[in-house]
């Protein structure tokens, strides 16, 4: 679902020049009336040059790990869940395949058919260049007056700042048609034109050497740079508990792990446990048929199905307005694979569904936590005021106003339609994303919210 807009750290990873760094980002948030945003990273005061701040990059999610225990000289040490972050290990601190940004591979991408896949992995990639920049230019409004300059980060915001560029946020309906053609054309001339010059600019504030904790030489070329989950286990094994802070001892030893609070991992809500990389590859064959894996959280439980569009219309693996969702995505591939009739048979591309070994891996746009909305606003309406703003509601609405399409379910159109709490609030999201939502605002939606998830959930059918 869209970031809840609580303080929250999130490992991410950049490539450039064949290097793969791990470093920490710590979303906007809002702080005493204020907004902030930050990365692992410090700035230096220097007499005749000025303050120049830095990125802190690292070969390995462990090294990242090491250093969190290790350092509070940063700018993520006040942030309210670095607490939080001082005692997660090398597989807490892996990026999802969502916050690893290929800056090597924007020109391959740019040369690529304007595909969702293509255009959302081009925005989020100078999204975060444009976030890289506003948190490490130290020029100061004097200092631009008075030298006539932009500042340190000029080529960045020249490319920002290009209507093209800012197509990409409209998603992959901004590049259909003729005009669409020559928008994405457009997109890869500014990028030739510019991008060097960005990543120019970005490299001066990247530091590869984690504060001094590590080498050049222990970065892997990025293509050898392949984290294996039960790696990272074992490295956080071996880990004495005298390296940890006792609190989190006590924490490990109470029960078993979870996402820590605070902290966005992939998927938050997920309850499949799949391999970045893997998706990403999975997507490939998803994509080309029509036919999208989608995964669905509710109260009773969570599941995998599939969705595509007829005519702009929603409709999923099931059949008389019930959606069929099976435990793992192998569950879902035997039932693909036999003969039982249902709504997706029709679809022009579903002889190759069925014939298929790929596995139905939903992407973190096609997986539906309705449950993580409904907490949240408990949490708002009880007085947690300013922990999540309107983007929140995107996400979750969207999905559920597919289920309800699909299985007619009108009570659910009732509570979504723009009149109505819940619509206003979507509404809203779409204009004012960063708007804080209130208290009172949240007592009003949450028995909505609840009643729409109370009726999905009756349109859900987990199949063995």
């Amino acid at each position: 679902m869209s970031p809840v807009a609580r303080p929250s750290i999130v490992p991410i990873a950049l490539t450039l020049d064949d290097r793969t760094g791990y470093t920490l980002w710590a979303p906007p948030w809002e702080e005493d009336g204020e907004e902030w945003q930050a990365f692992l990273g410090t700035t230096e005061d220097d007499p005749d040059d000025g303050s120049h701040s830095s990125v802190h990059l690292f070969p390995t999610p462990a090294a990242l790990a090491e250093y969190c225990r290790s350092s509070t000289d940063h700018d993520l040490a006040d942030h309210p869940v670095w607490p939080i972050v001082v005692g997660l290990g090398a597989a807490d601190l892996t990026p999802d395949d969502d916050h690893r940004f290929d800056l090597d591979g924007v020109y391959d991408i740019a040369a690529e058919n304007p595909d969702r896949w293509a255009v959302e992995e081009l925005a989020a990639t100078i999204d975060i260049v444009g976030r890289l920049a506003e948190c490490l230019d130290t020029t100061s409004e004097d200092d631009e007056d008075e030298d006539g300059d932009e500042g340190q980060f000029e080529a960045v915001a020249e490319l920002v700042s290009k209507p093209e560029i800012g197509s990409l946020g409209l998603g992959v309906e901004a590049f259909v048609g003729r005009s669409g053609e020559d928008a994405w054309i457009g997109v890869g001339g500014i990028l030739d034109d510019l991008w060097e010059d960005v990543v120019e600019e970005l490299n001066e504030h990247l530091d590869w050497t984690g504060a001094g904790s590590v080498t050049l030489e222990d970065y892997p070329a990025s293509a050898e740079d392949v984290v294996d989950p039960d790696d990272l286990a074992l490295e956080d094994a071996d880990l004495e508990d005298d390296d940890l802070a006792e609190e989190d001892v006590e924490d490990r030893a109470a029960g078993p792990a979870s996402p820590a609070p605070g902290v966005r991992t992939i998927a938050r809500g997920s309850r499949l446990d799949a391999d970045p990389v893997a998706v990403a590859k999975a997507a490939q064959f998803w994509e080309a048929v029509g036919i999208l894996p989608v995964e669905i959280v509710v109260p009773d439980g969570a599941g995998v199905t599939l969705r595509c569009y007829v005519d702009d219309l929603a409709r999923f693996l099931g059949r008389d307005g019930e959606i069929f969702l099976f435990d793992s995505p192998a569950d879902l591939t035997r039932f693909c694979q036999g003969n039982e009739d249902h709504d997706l048979t029709e679809i022009a591309s579903w002889a190759e569904v069925a014939d298929t070994d790929v596995p139905p891996l939903p992407a973190d746009q096609d997986r539906y936590d309705l449950t993580e909305l409904a907490e949240v606003l408990r949490e708002v309406a009880d007085g947690a005021g300013g922990l999540m703003d309107h983007r929140a509601f995107a996400q979750p609405i969207e999905g559920a106003r597919d289920f309800a399409e699909y299985a007619g379910l009108t009570r659910v159109e009732e509570l979504l339609a723009p009149t109505a709490p819940l619509g206003r609030a979507a509404a809203r999201g779409e204009r004012e994303p960063g708007a804080t939502l209130e208290a009172q605002d949240a007592a009003v939606l949450r028995p909505a919210w609840d009643e729409v998830v109370r009726v999905i959930s009756g349109a859900l059918v987990f199949r063995d």
